[in-house]
């Protein structure tokens, strides 16, 4: 064994530490701001608040350092693999069948071992929207501007982080003719308020920009929120939605609660 290859696993090593310590202490801020929304929940509707948006911002940060443990993870056993004896000298290595399957299991159960139970709980979270309509970043990667459509989540990947969507109804101009599928990362998804759970929606403060479907069609614009907030969970936004003007102003649109969700952070328009 060289000193190369002992110094890269200790490099991976004190990686995997640093990862691990800053999930912890994320969890810390984390149940921090549960216990702050639990003891005032009327924080959140207060104009300006944004503990929300904290809390997504530390939700967001958990996942990916999560996704960055697991990699390291995997390359330092690749690392050991490689430097581990395939087996004593002269015994050639016995295949038992089903044995791959087995490692991969027991990788795959240990990874999700190792998950932060808050993460746990969003990975279970983003399973259960198997079914339910949400927003999906379905963007080129030559396009100028996000675009975002209603789309239905067949299947959620806990292994790849991955969605798979369908698009139920396609623009005019999609060359495909019919429903599309798509594979994408959870950072392109955000799930709709509960038709049936009026208390899932925001209540946005006047001025808010959020994302909203256009009446009439599938996609997603950027909107400003003109009512604030409503007085029963039930009632729709008023939204002025960008680059809609009507003999020179902003027509003022009637969007159900639950096709209106936070804009997300550095959205191109």
């Amino acid at each position: 064994m060289s000193s190369p290859e002992i110094a890269g696993i200790l490099e991976h090593s004190k990686e995997l530490d640093r990862l691990r310590k800053e999930q912890e202490d994320v969890l810390v801020e984390i149940n921090k701001m549960h216990k702050k929304l639990q003891a005032t929940p009327e924080l959140v509707e207060k104009s300006g608040d944004n503990s929300l948006s904290k809390l997504r911002h530390l939700y967001t940060l958990a996942k990916d350092l999560s996704e960055n443990e697991v990699t390291v993870s995997n390359l330092l056993l690749s690392q050991l693999d490689a430097l581990l004896p395939s087996g004593p000298p002269g015994q050639p290595r016995r295949r038992i069948e089903g044995s791959d399957q087995k490692r991969k299991r027991m990788k795959t159960d240990s990874e999700i071992s190792r998950i932060p139970t808050n993460v746990r709980s969003q990975l279970e979270a983003y399973a259960s929207l198997k079914g339910e309509q949400v927003a999906a970043k379905v963007t080129p990667d030559d396009a100028d501007k996000d675009e975002w459509f209603v789309v239905k989540v067949l299947h959620f990947d806990k292994e790849t982080r991955e969605f798979e969507v369908l698009d139920e109804e396609p623009g005019d101009d999609d060359e495909g003719g019919g429903q599309r599928k798509y594979k994408l990362p959870v950072s392109s998804i955000i799930p709709f308020p509960k038709r049936n759970d009026p208390s899932s929606a925001t209540d946005f403060p006047p001025r808010s920009q959020v994302l909203a479907v256009y009446p009439g069609t599938t996609a997603l614009y950027k909107a400003t929120v003109v009512n604030g907030h409503r007085k029963r969970k039930l009632e729709d936004y008023i939204l002025e939605f960008d680059d809609d003007e009507e003999e020179g102003a902003l027509p003022q649109r009637v969007v159900p609660f639950h096709k209106v969700v936070a804009l997300p952070d550095g959205h191109r328009q």
